[in-house]
């Protein structure tokens, strides 16, 4: 008999993983949430940091905000997470609108902000938004585009915790986050505004998470729906909570449809008696795969970000999927109405029409307007069931530019307003102004400039009510008999175009399923890759859709520049034998990658879903 004690179980060895020293963080506009201070990657040693690239314009990074926040509070001492501002507008190249993003969505950690883009270089990001993890040492282990990676992102950062206190290489206590200082004013940050039957104003503030009832005067506070407090319920209007209410638009019965746009539902509010319900949405974001049709309540919603009242049905403009939907309120249900999930600018029958997060709609009669902010478009639905386009391009190109619709240009509409001489009003978002465009006479014009980030206008008598979201007010304006002259600008998205080799590309989407999670294939593949062009011409072959996520593109010598559009999705479930019904996540991202064809560039182009490119 051997009477020594047994030996200890070795305790199993760290998961070797890739590590890359981690790029300085810099940014000629600075560190915002700080305190004034200027943080550099030694002063987060010790922490695991997450660090988020994104841009304010972009429906899938305030995804990605909204995915960060329980990381944030349950990781709180041992996690940092950093945002880099990355510009895709001239406008969210400026200081100012960036420190207003950071309070308007609710930003609580340190935000460096980058306009020329310098550490999205240094990092090699090509997509809004990504999120790259360096551990406690300095080192770059993981790297994640696009949404749903937050899970994974946790499991990562329990290991590292574990791996690095057990080396003595982990730090604990509070982060470099210093909350700015409130400011004081009737409404922050407003979204959408309507005219009641009253003559008052209803209003969703969107930063509060209320809806504010105005006086006609625009200015003295009547009554407030809602708590004030981020959240999701119903009740009397001291009782309810919204989360980022949008849009509004009036139904027949009187009450009032709010686009609550980060709980995806929408809300019915009865003015009459204070009381908020729900109408549509479970809560819970829309994904891929998800039912998009069927009992209102059972179905997810994805950002509606704005709703109209439309030939008997609510429209909804589903931001988060490029798509609009619509809500039944007879029959309770709902369904996509226009919109393939596809993003970019393409016309023609609603089931094939792409949009780029609709953002503004407005109803007459024969049309459904629609403010089309990424592809700075302005387009409307027929009675016929097509899709138009008015004024814009396409994704990457924008400014300000009056005349002839064909050439005319925006920058990031929010809103869009009926005229009664039925042309319409444009909440031309980033370029501060209300413009117009006559439909008769196929031009656009300015009809009002130095207002600051207009959002909505409402029409009150012969005068326009403007919803100046990032100056906090309402401001009334008499419609003018004469345009603005506004001197015109054109601008490109400002990054710079990757160099490919000519011939045969190699299109990699790298995806690694995360710790403890397999590909999901009991249905068929877990994969798909959508690629196209602009302009078309671009790839001469190896177009089009498939379940392989590498590709070999054929380019057209006859085409020397565009832009490279690749949407692509997994989906892993949770590897665990003994589980029968596993948890599964959807990991989805859209691409946009400008390209300049020369003989010294790449014949592989990575783009990263998931992990890191070993290749």
């Amino acid at each position: 008999m051997n009477d020594a004690a047994p030996a200890p179980t070795p305790a199993p060895a760290p998961r070797k993983r890739a590590r890359v020293r981690a790029p300085e963080l810099i940014g000629k506009g600075g560190w915002l949430n700080t305190g004034g201070k200027e943080l550099t990657l030694a002063d987060l040693r010790g922490k695991c940091v997450v660090v988020d690239f994104w841009t304010f314009c972009c429906i899938n990074c305030l995804h990605v905000l909204d995915e960060l926040r329980e990381l944030e509070e349950k990781h709180r001492d041992t996690v940092v997470i950093v945002g880099v501002h990355s510009p895709k507008f001239v406008h969210e190249a400026e200081h100012q609108a960036v420190v207003d993003a950071v309070e308007r969505y609710e930003v609580h950690h340190p935000v460096l902000d980058d306009p020329e883009l310098a550490t999205w270089k240094q990092y090699a990001v090509r997509a809004w938004p990504t999120l790259v993890v360096i551990d406690p040492e300095g080192y770059v282990v993981a790297q994640h585009a696009g949404e749903g990676h937050a899970g994974a992102i946790g499991t990562l950062v329990a290991e590292l915790e574990a791996e690095h206190e057990a080396k003595g290489t982990l730090r604990r206590g509070d982060g470099p986050y210093v909350p700015p200082e409130p400011v004081a004013t009737h409404l922050r940050f407003p979204g959408k505004a309507l005219l009641l039957e009253s003559g008052n104003l209803l209003v969703t503030d969107t930063t509060r998470h209320q809806v504010v009832e105005l006086a006609a005067d625009g200015e003295t506070v009547v009554r407030r729906y809602g708590t004030g407090e981020r959240g999701f319920a119903d009740g009397k209007a001291d009782e309810a909570r919204f989360n980022e209410p949008q849009g509004l638009c009036l139904l027949p019965d009187g009450r009032v449809v709010v686009a609550d746009t980060v709980n995806h539902a929408l809300r019915a509010l009865d003015p009459a008696t204070g009381e908020v319900g729900t109408l549509a949405g479970t809560g819970a974001q829309w994904w891929q795969g998800s039912p998009a049709s069927g009992p209102a309540r059972e179905v997810a919603l994805s950002s509606p970000w704005d709703v109209a009242w439309w030939r008997g049905e609510v429209w909804i403009a589903m931001a988060g999927v490029h798509q609009l939907w619509a809500y039944d309120p007879e029959r309770g249900t709902v369904r996509v109405a226009a919109g393939t999930t596809n993003e970019g600018l393409v016309d023609g029958p609603v089931a094939e029409a792409w949009f780029a997060q609709p953002s503004g709609l407005a109803a007459t009669a024969e049309r459904l307007w629609v403010a089309d902010s990424e592809t700075s478009a302005l387009r409307w639905v027929d009675a016929e069931g097509a899709v138009r386009t008015a004024v814009g391009s396409g994704l990457f190109d924008f400014g300000h530019r009056d005349g002839e619709a064909g050439q005319a240009l925006l920058q990031h509409p929010l809103g869009v307003t009926a005229l009664p001489d039925g042309s319409v009003a444009v909440s031309d978002t980033y370029n501060h102004a209300l413009r117009r465009y006559d439909p008769a006479a196929g031009e656009v014009t300015t009809l009002a400039t130095d207002l600051r980030e207009p959002s909505d206008a409402v029409l009150v008598g012969d005068d326009i009510v403007v919803v100046e979201s990032a100056r906090h007010r309402l401001t009334r304006l008499r419609l003018p008999d004469e345009a603005v002259h506004v001197d015109a600008v054109a601008h490109r998205t400002r990054r710079e175009a990757t160099e490919i080799a000519p011939g045969t590309l190699r299109l990699d989407v790298v995806f690694r399923a995360p710790t403890g999670q397999k590909l999901d294939e009991r249905y068929g593949p877990s994969t798909r890759l959508l690629v196209s062009a602009t302009p078309p011409g671009l790839i001469a072959s190896g177009e089009g859709t498939g379940t392989d996520l590498s590709r070999e593109l054929t380019l057209n010598p006859d085409v020397t520049e565009g832009v490279l559009h690749v949407s692509a999705m997994a989906a892993s479930c949770d590897d665990d034998p003994a589980n029968e019904y596993p948890a599964c996540h959807v990991h989805q991202q859209d691409w946009g990658v400008p390209v300049k064809v020369t003989p010294s560039g790449a014949s592989r182009l990575p783009l990263i879903l998931a992990g890191l490119d070993t290749a």
